[in-house]
This record gives structure tokens, C-alpha cells and sequence, in this order.
């Protein structure tokens, strides 16, 4: 998914059915019909309900647009099975707070080129090593 954002997409619909994995143990994303440019989404924080009633609702209480995404909504249908919950804390909390998603954002705006590599340092075929 980091990487997804790098090169400035969203995958949209994050369920488990749309990933997998292929033989050489790279993760693959499935449902591009999904996709948005990460720079054409807002990504916001649920506002704090208003009250007890908001509080308790299975509706929403606020305003949410087009591209409006809610990073902190992704917990409860990624992370049901509480092993898979604390690996993914441990090591991707920061996909769960729009100021992660926000910064990535930002700096694709400002025409920052994230390097993404389909393979670790030791597996890539490096000039100097054809040379």
C-alpha cells in the first residue's frame, strides 16, 4: 500500500479479497476500478461526534464528499483478527491517520518522486554488478 502511495495511488477499496500474493512473495493489488490519484483525495479525520446521540448513531453526523477518505474507518474491516491487528500496528499504524496520507499528498503536489523498488537491494540487478 506504501508503495501504491508513492507512485500517488489510492487503492480505494482496501478488503482483503482485493490483494494477494504472488510466488516470489510480492504483495499485488487486484481491484483497479478503485483507484484514485492520491494528490485527487481528501483525507480527513472523522470529526468528533457532537454529541451522545452522534456518538451512538450507525449513520454518519458529518459531511463527507466525493474523494473525502477517513483513514481511521480502515481498522474494522482489515483488521478483525487480532493477530493481523497487532503485526499491522506494529509496523503500518501510520496507514490509519490521514496526516500520513495527507504528507504523502503533499509531496507528490510539490513534484517529490518517491523511488519504489519491486525487489530488495540484494535481489535488483545494480549497473555496476553488469558492468
Amino acid at each position: 500500500i506504501k508503495d501504491l502511495v508513492a507512485a500517488n495511488i489510492f487503492p480505494g477499496d482496501m478488503l482483503w479479497k482485493n490483494f494477494g500474493i504472488t510466488r516470489h512473495g510480492k504483495v499485488v493489488f487486484y481491484d483497479y476500478d478503485e483507484i484514485e490519484y492520491v494528490t485527487d483525495c481528501n483525507f480527513r479525520r472523522v470529526p468528533a461526534p457532537r454529541n451522545e446521540e452522534d456518538e451512538m448513531s450507525g449513520e454518519v453526523w458529518y459531511t463527507v464528499r466525493k474523494h473525502d477518505v477517513f483513514p481511521e474507518t480502515f481498522g474494522p474491516f482489515l483488521l478483525g483478527n487480532p493477530v493481523v491487528r497487532e503485526v499491522f500496528m506494529q509496523h503500518h499504524a501510520d496507514l490509519l491517520d490521514a496526516a500520513f496520507w495527507q504528507s504523502n499528498k503533499e509531496r507528490i503536489a510539490a513534484g517529490h518522486v518517491f523511488d519504489v523498488f519491486p525487489y530488495e537491494r540484494e535481489r535488483r540487478f545494480l549497473s555496476h554488478a553488469l558492468a
